[in-house]
């Protein structure tokens, strides 16, 4: 079982206990999950302090702490140092990548990543033709911009017509940033674990983007969290609370489609990126990419 550990209250310590991440306040206890458990651990709340014992532990084991601004977007993220054992040889590979070899694997992702928008809309009974027409159309490296074209279809049909993608926004926006925080989170983990490094993008390639890969990786799974984030404000509203996390965070968990069966999300991540890792010494090309769920799963998520 995998959990992401969110800590939104502020004044809470974070400490290693024989095998546990604990957390207390003023002292006592107040809950405790096996480290062995913790896909990461997401820090919103002001005044946490944690030891230096518990950092380590969860380095060993590639999960990340995620510090998050207030509106839920993450500002920094801590990782290991060491990671797969062919770390060396594999980035040395991902480095010396040729740019038609990653122009082709980017559009790989942007074709599954609009293909799930287009499941995302069958979903909630909205056509997904002009989607599914714009996917025959990438090219490689996506020079046309289809993910952009794409974006302007889906955006309005998923979450209404009056809605805006902004950052710094506190309506669906912000629930939005949290899920793809979890994302992000789970998608930087595999990426380290493949042995891969998270600053060598395919196409974010931002110089203050320290997980520019993670990025790359995580947007076909992007409209799970749209479609859970679409149902979480039509049923419970906007607010991100307790329960609004807890159905984002159990994203990943939920099991895709895969082309040799069935994962979790956090599982179906290492895939792909050990998939595109081994692709990177191989100089062939073979992603792990997750198909499509069904209208009734994308539309149960958030539930």
């Amino acid at each position: 079982m995998h959990q992401i550990i969110d800590i939104s209250t502020n004044g809470r310590h974070l400490s290693r206990d024989r095998g546990f991440l604990k957390v207390s306040e003023g002292g006592a206890e107040i809950g405790r999950t096996p480290l062995d458990q913790v896909t990461a651990v997401i820090v919103h709340a002001h005044g946490t302090t944690w030891s230096t014992s518990l950092l380590t532990e969860l380095a060993e084991r590639g999960a990340p702490v995620v510090l998050c601004a207030s509106n839920h977007s993450p500002k920094s993220v801590l990782l290991p140092i060491e990671g797969h054992g062919f770390q060396g040889a594999r980035m040395r590979a991902q480095w010396r990548a040729k740019t038609p070899f990653i122009k082709q694997a980017w559009k790989k992702i942007v074709v599954s990543k609009v293909l799930m928008q287009a499941a995302a809309l069958e979903s909630i009974v909205e056509t997904s033709t002009p989607l599914i027409k714009m996917q025959r159309k990438i090219t490689s490296g996506d020079s046309t911009n289809i993910e952009a074209q794409a974006a302007r279809y889906y955006w309005p049909r998923i979450m209404g017509p009056g809605f805006r993608r902004d950052l710094g926004a506190e309506d669906e926006n912000a629930l939005l940033n949290y899920g793809y925080t979890v994302l992000r989170a789970a998608a930087a983990r595999a990426v380290v674990a493949a042995g891969l490094h998270p600053t060598i993008g395919l196409f974010h390639s931002n110089r203050g983007n320290a997980f520019a890969l993670a990025d790359d990786l995580m947007e076909p799974f992007r409209p799970l969290v749209d479609c859970a984030v679409r149902n979480i404000v039509l049923l419970r509203g906007i607010d991100v609370d307790g329960e609004a996390k807890q159905s984002l965070a159990s994203l990943i968990e939920m099991d895709v489609p895969l082309r040799d069966g069935v994962s979790p999300v956090s599982v179906a991540l290492i895939k792909l990126a050990t998939s595109l890792g081994q692709s990177f010494e191989t100089g062939k090309l073979e992603l792990a990419l997750l198909t499509p769920p069904s209208p009734n799963v994308l539309k149960g998520l958030g539930g």
